[in-house]
């Protein structure tokens, strides 16, 4: 019988997904299987499940809700498991509140503090807290830690964290936080590791550009400003999130419109961005293969565009300058005709791309003569995440 590999199972529970993947500790941390439940509480429900010898599962699936969708996966990930060792499990958690500043081991005491900043983050804590529960009754002897999406952020400095509300609402955890944590500390190391230690004293902006889409202006592996603050709605618009709205607009929704917090939080998540704005499809592939015969389409992507350039400008001045600007996220990293639009016109700042290298993920897709460097990278939030499992438990000698 061959022996048992050593493995790290990595859990990203979001708002309509679920997202999972196994890394062999052995392997150097090889992905053996990755996979996810699609579609959650819609009628497009789908199972999908790979491995490196090619797909193990792809069907679709009634995932009425977050359990069904954990239960299915559980399956899957059960027929797979029985071959493996997991000797820890991760988890994505978008918010640990204004004291996670890195991973933290799973116990009674961390699960009582997450359920109390439910409210800091209803759509997205929630789900996160499902997904651990499962893989607690279901590995309930397997280490488990949180990762999460705001502690990248935790050292921003003050004047970045305030909110221009009354002190006492800080008081109350209400300041700004940033998100996408994960993700730029995912593009930090991977800067350190192609170009080593030196390559982070560069002014470097990175644009994590997907359905929901963010960017961070980072100094010496920290950031220092980003565009998403409180929640996951503010910044950039996103396939279904406004992003940045004068606060007018919601007293005016509340007192003309009559919408109440539930209507009102209908429309920002799930109503809006990319979906409002060109009434066709959330989805940015899909808006430019309309562009051509869809006004909407074009002026949903034009302001997705514009809203990029404005945030790379701020960004640059919160940093005193440019010297790297990294893409990354589903869009970022895979749409040329995205980048170019982004960056045209932005010559001022020393951005300036190649066409042939945009069409390519390079990483380098910027102009030999160009004073700053422009890269597309594709981010591994999951990886990330094994990352920290594995240097976790090495630091208290539960794997070798």
């Amino acid at each position: 019988m061959p022996s048992r590999r050593s493995a790290i199972l990595v859990v990203n529970c979001g708002s309509s997904s679920l997202k999972f993947a196994v890394f062999g500790l052995t392997e150097g941390l090889a992905r053996l299987v990755w996979g996810s439940a699609s579609g959650i509480g819609t009628s497009q429900g789908r199972l999908q499940m790979s491995s490196a010898q090619g797909t193990v599962d792809d069907h679709p699936a009634r995932l009425a809700d977050h359990a069904t969708a954990i239960e299915k996966v559980d399956t899957l990930l059960q027929q797979q498991t029985s071959r493996l060792d997991l000797v820890g499990i991760g988890h994505r958690v978008v918010h640990g509140g204004p004291d996670c500043d890195c991973p933290q081991r799973i116990d009674a005491s961390l699960l009582d503090r997450l359920h109390a900043l439910v409210p800091l983050a209803p759509l997205h804590l929630p789900h996160n807290l499902a997904g651990i529960t499962a893989m607690r009754t279901q590995f309930p002897d397997v280490p488990q830690l949180a990762c999460f999406d705001t502690a990248f952020h935790h050292g921003l400095p003050a004047v970045a964290r305030h909110t221009g509300l009354p002190r006492e609402y800080a008081a109350q955890g209400v300041r700004r936080y940033g998100f996408h944590g994960l993700s730029y500390e995912f593009i930090v190391d991977d800067l350190r590791r192609r170009h080593g230690p030196a390559a982070l004293d560069e002014r470097l902006i990175v644009a994590h550009l997907g359905n929901g889409a963010s960017m961070a202006a980072i100094r010496h592996g920290r950031s220092v400003e980003t565009t998403m603050g409180f929640s996951a709605l503010g910044g950039m618009p996103m396939g279904t999130r406004s992003g940045d709205l004068d606060p007018g607009i919601l007293l005016y929704l509340a007192g003309h419109d009559g919408l109440d917090a539930a209507e009102i939080e209908e429309l920002l998540y799930r109503r809006s961005g990319l979906l409002g704005l060109s009434g066709v499809s959330a989805d940015m592939r899909e808006l430019l293969t309309h562009r051509e015969d869809t006004p909407e389409a074009t002026q949903a992507v034009d302001f997705f565009c514009h809203r990029a350039r404005h945030f790379i400008g701020a960004l640059s001045a919160a940093l005193g300058g440019l010297d790297r600007l990294i893409f990354t996220g589903g869009i970022g990293a895979n749409s040329p005709a995205i980048r170019a639009q982004i960056c045209a016109g932005m010559g001022y700042l020393g951005i300036t791309l190649e066409e042939g290298r945009n069409r390519t993920l390079g990483p380098v897709i910027s102009a030999d003569e160009g004073p700053v460097r422009v890269e597309a990278v594709a981010t591994d939030e999951e990886r990330m995440i094994a990352r920290h499992v594995q240097r976790t438990l090495t630091n208290t000698q539960e794997v070798t």
